[in-house]
């Protein structure tokens, strides 16, 4: 049997790029004798097996045949004579359809290395149809190669369209969506992502929220690329996507992509909360902190501030906003009992001195002004 290196770490390397993740295709192998050789056999769908000493996944030689809708309607044949050429066409673009040899050598049977030079992503084959889930993909890596100059192919571009014209995309489930768009508000440049989905016309069917208006897309999309600079959160990101939403239609969002419960409560709470006065006053302050619960979750109220950083709240205003937040925390229950504070006297008195400390870091601000 003959092992090669497959995927994006061939790409990586050929780029110059660290090497992350490592995958590899067995030709000329069963399954019998991948686990006589001690690997341990994962794949449910498919012959993938785990190295016994490395555990990097080691995959049989494989074809596809498509044989319903979505990311799961496929047959998928294994076997000896399944040759290395046929595993890399059922791949999604060229520039991931590579292999390496055990001596170092390039087998690049699709042209992945001049599109790597052009900076081009472009389908293997037309194949790449019959899984609406290569929209996505694609559109991921051109958000994480858009610094290097890389654009989809026209015709990969043409391609992705008819998918969505024939509703393909329309069988695309949530949570494969949601973690497509989790890895890609993690890219270098995750708005791309988005802009490749509203060019072909896919934004509109699997995250309609965000498609339309114009103002509403675009808005989002600014504050991401912000975000970006400020914060690698997924809820501080995805909260500024949804920035320029209704918390209801923030709400209905995250219902639709099935987001974790950390990423839903911000961009709902990033959506309700009032829009910042310029300059900041004292009670808009008292009223953000406590329509936020900062007293209860900081951490919470730290990621919602970064996200009104990300739609145009301005460094020293946050900084302000941090440091009142801050000193009203420090107001001491324990201080005021000794004063002799108790009962609702005790609550009245806290929140007076809360509002005192608030009310001396935002004035001070008024002064710099």
């Amino acid at each position: 049997m003959d092992v090669y290196e497959v995927g994006g770490a061939v790409r990586d390397w050929l780029l110059g790029q660290a090497v992350k993740d490592r995958d590899w295709v067995v030709v000329g192998a069963t399954p019998e004798q991948m686990l006589a050789a001690g690997y341990k056999q994962v794949g449910a769908d498919f012959p993938v097996f785990l190295h016994p000493e490395t555990r990097e996944e080691y995959a049989l030689a494989r074809t596809e045949r498509k044989s319903g809708h979505g990311y799961h309607g496929f047959e998928v044949h294994s076997a000896p004579d399944v040759t290395l050429e046929e595993d890399l066409k059922r791949r999604d673009l060229t520039v991931n359809a590579m292999a390496r040899d055990a001596e170092g050598h390039l087998v690049d049977p699709f042209g992945g290395k001049q599109d790597l030079a052009d900076r081009v992503l472009r389908h293997v084959s037309p194949a790449f149809a019959e899984d609406p889930l290569r929209i996505l993909r694609t559109a991921r890596f051109a958000a994480r190669l858009a610094p290097m100059g890389f654009e989809v192919a026209e015709e990969t571009m043409t391609l992705m369209r008819s998918m969505v014209v024939e509703g393909e995309v329309d069988h695309l489930v949530p949570e494969r969506v949601w973690q497509e768009t989790r890895r890609a508000l993690h890219e270098a440049r995750p708005r791309v992502f988005f802009e490749v989905l509203e060019a072909c016309g896919a934004l509109a069917v699997v995250m309609p929220e965000i498609a339309s208006p114009l103002e509403v897309r675009e808005g989002g999309l600014s504050a991401l690329a912000r975000a970006v600079a400020i914060s690698d959160a997924t809820e501080v990101r995805f909260g500024a996507l949804s920035s320029k939403l209704e918390a209801d239609t923030a709400d209905a969002f995250s219902e639709r992509l099935r987001v974790p419960n950390s990423c839903r409560d911000i961009a709902v709470s990033s959506a309700a909360l009032p829009r910042w006065p310029r300059p900041l006053s004292a009670d808009w302050v008292e009223k953000l902190i406590e329509k936020a619960d900062a007293w209860r979750r900081p951490e919470r109220f730290e990621q919602l501030l970064m996200v009104m950083e990300a739609c145009g709240l301005d460094a020293q205003a946050a900084a302000r906003v941090r440091e009142a937040r801050a000193r009203a925390a420090a107001v001491d229950p324990r201080a005021l009992m000794k004063e002799g504070y108790q009962g609702k006297a005790l609550g009245d008195a806290i929140a007076a001195r809360r509002q005192q400390a608030i009310e001396q870091v935002v004035e001070g601000e008024a002064d710099d002004a």
